[in-house]
C-alpha cells in the first residue's frame, strides 16, 4: 500500500457557470464554489504555491535546516 500522496502536474479546469465557479481537476475533483469562496481559495492557492516553490528551491542547499 502506498501512503505517499500523489502529486499532480496538470492544473485544474476552472469555469464560471451560472454565477458560480466550477472547478474540475485530477483524481475526480469536481467542485462548485461561490465567487467569494473561489476568490479566497485562489488567494490561498497562490500563497501556498509560492511557499512550496521556495521549499523546493531551498532543498538544493544543504546548509539549510530541514523541517
Amino acid at each position: 500500500m502506498n501512503d505517499k500522496p500523489i502529486v499532480y502536474d496538470d492544473p485544474s479546469v476552472v469555469r464560471a457557470i451560472d454565477g458560480c465557479v466550477h472547478m474540475e481537476g485530477p483524481d475526480d475533483v469536481d467542485v462548485l464554489l461561490s465567487p467569494d469562496a473561489a476568490e479566497e481559495t485562489s488567494d490561498r492557492l497562490l500563497a501556498e504555491s509560492l511557499n512550496a516553490r521556495g521549499q523546493r528551491r531551498l532543498q538544493r542547499y544543504p546548509h539549510q535546516p530541514k523541517k
